[in-house]
């Protein structure tokens, strides 16, 4: 079993931090008009740069990846010429799938059960997407070895610990951006620990 990234969505939808460590596709970088600062370690692509780009999990590679295919393929498709589908989503793009089947599947379990429940998790061959939300509006979201038992405890420990110490009382750390990340090294170094401790990780 192994963990792939971590994404932390604020209340205005946007992503506020990712990290990753044992991530099969490696990340592409976001356009140069979508960088926010402080979300990742990758720098915003250059118009030029298209060699050497790196996949994401959500990409056509997963053809049998459930309800994150459909989507993908689709967005692939608004990609320019035949090695667009093979180059993947950028960052920001990728943010926005993730975020946008998590909020899909809140609204699909909320219907078919009749009442207010969380969504927790879901599978498919190739993931398992981990979900803890906060009274805040804070989203915790973890992609995972789709055999990993739920880990959405390893969230809430993140929520209660590294992120209330190093972000919410930090006073250089404006909570409500709209123009930038968590740009916090400490808080950085804390996840990582964390998440390398874990049993499942490998």
């Amino acid at each position: 079993m192994t963990i792939f990234s971590l994404y932390i969505f604020d209340r205005h939808c946007d992503c506020i931090y990712y990290q990753d460590w044992n991530r099969t596709r490696p990340l592409r970088a976001p356009s140069t008009t979508n960088f926010k600062p402080g979300v990742h370690r990758l720098a915003p692509a250059q118009p030029s740069q298209t060699a050497g780009t790196r996949e994401s999990i959500f990409s056509s590679g997963f053809s049998s990846g459930g309800i994150g295919t459909g989507i993908t393929k689709a967005g692939n498709a608004m990609g320019s010429g035949a090695g667009a589908s093979q180059r993947g989503l950028p960052f920001d793009e990728e943010a926005k799938l993730v975020y946008g089947v998590v909020l899909s599947l809140r609204n699909m379990v909320k219907k078919l059960s009749g009442r207010d429940e969380p969504l927790t998790s879901y599978s498919t061959p190739h993931y398992k997407l981990h979900l803890y939300e906060t009274l805040t509006g804070y989203r915790f979201v973890l992609l995972s070895d789709p055999s990993s038992d739920s880990l959405r405890f390893v969230l809430r420990q993140l929520y209660t610990g590294a992120f209330l110490e190093y972000v919410v009382r930090n006073p250089l750390i404006d909570m409500d951006s709209r123009t930038e990340g968590i740009d916090n090294d400490q808080f950085r170094s804390a996840v990582d620990r964390h998440m390398k401790s874990l049993s499942v990780f490998s």
